[in-house]
């Protein structure tokens, strides 16, 4: 398998995201736009990772670092500033499109080079472009689409079998768009992802992590906190007091099972899900009190896994597969497919990627046409579960990483403040 250890790319993508912030012009006075969103929603992760943090790790400061294994709010802000960069994409895209509508590029490069792309962005980003043109799309709607793996781990495309499935992917999406003009078919794909990303975030901040605060604010007057309390006091709007119970019995009994439990459908049939948050809370407060590293461990793990799957199977899942896609959109399950091969997030100081993930399977058809990170798709539920908690047994390798939190992306098109 390969490394899943710190990148040095890393630092060269903040420089790039920095230029691109200088290279995009500010709009005019209107709503929060969805990377504002995004900043107000990252910080308040890195809040409750470091409250929710000092549960666990009464010795944890604000600000500090713990070598307690980390619980879902601490990978919180870190997936939330991936999506950041996925929305800086579209917001760059967007700016490709809007330098083509006063003056058509006349070559890939020159089209991303306009807009303050460098480095390996400018490098995959011409290589995705290029293949995208002879797929028939003109030069600017190719460059808006390439410009999107901004954020994204551009080197997945050195297989040249997962650039040609990626640009016959965009290109399908391309053609499938809801316009008429070339620069319009590129914008509702463009549309596509910031919505899918802006609502996706939303979606779990306000369920999960008003879950956490909702915690934090009852256990601030709880006095002397026990998983039992927890259980018999605390609730959440939806939640089943039986639910809870059944979910953190399991927990406790099945902690070390190896592999830990995942398919929780099965192990936890007739399950009111937003249950499951309650009996996380609990479940970490077991944690607090167990009586090793190792028990400890195992059942921030296990709470862990409950509250990604609220996340995932509740929140996300219908965000990215809905049950009355928008008529002005394009296929949002094809779109992740799309990009399911570049996927990236940098957790502190490990970065996971999906690519390195898939490679890392079994090969799921078994030719040698076809890469296997393209035989994934982010927006089905098990795939995306599975990596993730890939993703998670490898962050529990290197605990301390995570508490590097990430520097919320500022919106390039926003006013400045108090203007």
């Amino acid at each position: 398998m390969r490394s899943t250890s710190f990148h040095p790319s890393r630092s060269l993508s903040a420089l790039l995201l920095a230029s691109v912030l200088l290279a995009l012009p500010a709009r005019a006075q209107q709503a929060a736009t969805p990377l504002e969103d995004n900043r107000r929603i990252t910080e308040g992760y890195i809040q409750l990772a470091y409250e929710i943090g000092g549960v666990l790790d009464p010795a944890l400061e604000p600000g500090g670092t713990s070598a307690v294994r980390p619980n879902w709010f601490v990978f919180a802000p870190h997936a939330s500033r991936t999506g950041g960069e996925g929305m800086l994409g579209t917001a760059i895209a967007r700016r490709v499109l809007d330098a083509a509508r006063g003056r058509p590029s006349l070559s890939i490069l020159g089209a991303l080079q306009r807009v303050g792309l460098t480095g390996q962005a400018l490098l995959s980003g011409e290589q995705l472009g290029l293949e995208l043109v002879l797929h028939g799309l003109p030069v600017d709607a190719a460059a808006s689409l390439a410009s999107l793996l901004t954020a994204l781990n551009g080197e997945a495309l050195a297989d040249p079998r997962t650039l040609l499935a990626t640009a016959s992917r965009f290109a399908a999406l391309y053609w499938s768009a809801p316009a008429f003009l070339p620069l319009d078919k590129a914008e509702r794909v463009v549309v596509t992802l910031e919505r899918t990303l802006h609502e996706g975030n939303l979606a779990i901040y306000t369920d999960v992590g008003g879950a956490g605060r909702l915690y934090l604010d009852w256990r601030r007057g709880a006095g002397a906190v026990t998983p039992e309390r927890v259980l018999t006091e605390f609730s959440l709007p939806g939640a089943a007091a039986a639910d809870a119970r059944r979910a953190y019995d399991f927990a406790l009994a099945h902690a070390h099972d190896t592999p830990r439990p995942y398919a929780l459908h099965l192990l936890l049939p007739g399950m009111n899900w937003k249950s499951l948050l309650v009996a996380a809370f609990a479940v970490y407060e077991e944690a607090r009190l167990a009586p090793t590293p190792a028990a400890r461990d195992a059942l921030i793990a296990m709470g862990n896994n409950y509250v990604a799957w609220r996340e995932q199977h509740d929140m996300a899942q219908p965000v990215f597969t809905p049950a009355s896609p928008a008529p002005d959109e394009v296929s949002r399950s094809a779109l992740l497919e799309a990009m399911t091969p570049l996927l990236r997030t940098d957790f502190g100081t490990m970065e996971w990627n999906y690519a390195d993930y898939a490679y890392s399977q079994p090969d799921r058809d078994g030719n040698p046409l076809t890469s296997p990170p393209t035989e994934y798709n982010w927006a089905t539920f098990w795939d995306r579960w599975t990596g993730i908690l890939h993703a998670f047994d490898q962050a529990y390798l290197q605990p301390t990483a995570l508490w590097v939190m990430p520097e919320p992306i500022v919106d390039p098109t926003a006013p400045p403040t108090g203007s």
